[in-house]
């Protein structure tokens, strides 16, 4: 166990991450937010991860910056939000920005709350499957703040320009149901760590390789032009084509099998 994160890790290479601090509804205090960049990091790096899991232990996913972490902003997490500690982002920015440097999916699995730095940290995810009843905010600006964790870069992905910026301004809170409405969820689930790592396993059981690359290019079909992207396509696809997985997700098909797949060259 890392420290405030549990790393479960299953037989078909489904990393489940749970949010140890129940007592305090996960909330990110400085260890917090040294693990959850630890552990991403690490998994970028990991070829026999094929897709991630993080949810919170408890009543909640995360409740947000511990209120404790306020009394040190000055010299603490808030010290040089300036530096570029984590190439484009800041260290703060990189406990929510890493899920999309990780190379195979992420699956958020929100229940509870996710305020503030909780929502962006789920926000990070490829994938947010939310309970219903699960309170959702935006709630920088209760504390005079602005959301810093990336959550302008990933909330303008979801939801409408002028979605975010209510929410921004007034910092309400908002349901799962209504989550799903305006874009901040994926789907909703009664258990949604249950309905997450389902989709893991099953995610789990294609070509890690057509995987990895359509994660690629889908963090890229953010930034690139039209030409860039068909390109980037044609370069992914035309390394796909005849090789060894993708041979055997051919052969598999046709024999009406279960395939079994080599991991991604480092």
């Amino acid at each position: 166990m890392t420290h405030r994160i549990e790393s479960i890790r299953h037989a078909d290479g489904v990393v489940e991450l749970q949010l140890d601090r129940a007592d305090k509804m996960n909330a990110l205090d400085p260890a917090m937010f040294a693990a959850l960049i630890e552990v991403g990091e690490k998994l970028q790096h990991d070829t026999t991860v094929r897709a991630v899991v993080i949810a919170g232990r408890g009543d909640a996913f995360c409740a947000g910056l511990d209120m404790q972490s306020f009394q040190g902003m000055g010299e603490g997490i808030g010290a040089d939000l300036l530096a570029r500690s984590h190439g484009l982002a800041n260290a703060p920015q990189q406990v929510a920005m890493v899920w999309r440097q990780v190379p195979v999916p992420v699956i958020a699995a929100v229940h509870g709350v996710a305020f503030g730095g909780g929502l962006q940290v789920a926000l990070g995810a490829d994938v947010r499957i939310v309970a219903p009843d699960t309170r959702m905010s935006v709630m920088e600006i209760k504390w005079g703040l602005v959301p810093d964790m990336g959550g302008m870069v990933l909330m303008r992905e979801l939801a409408r320009t002028d979605v975010v910026r209510e929410l921004t301004f007034t910092g309400r809170i908002f349901s799962g149901e209504e989550a799903l409405r305006i874009g901040f969820a994926t789907r909703l689930a009664a258990d949604p760590l249950a309905e997450a790592l389902q989709m893991a396993h099953e995610i789990a059981g294609k070509s890690p390789d057509a995987i990895r690359a359509g994660k690629r290019l889908l963090n890229a079909a953010m930034s690139l032009g039209a030409a860039e992207l068909l390109m980037a396509e044609s370069i992914e696809q035309q390394a796909l084509i005849g090789s060894a997985n993708q041979a055997e997700a051919v052969n598999a098909n046709m024999a009406r099998r279960a395939p079994s797949f080599a991991d991604p060259v480092a």
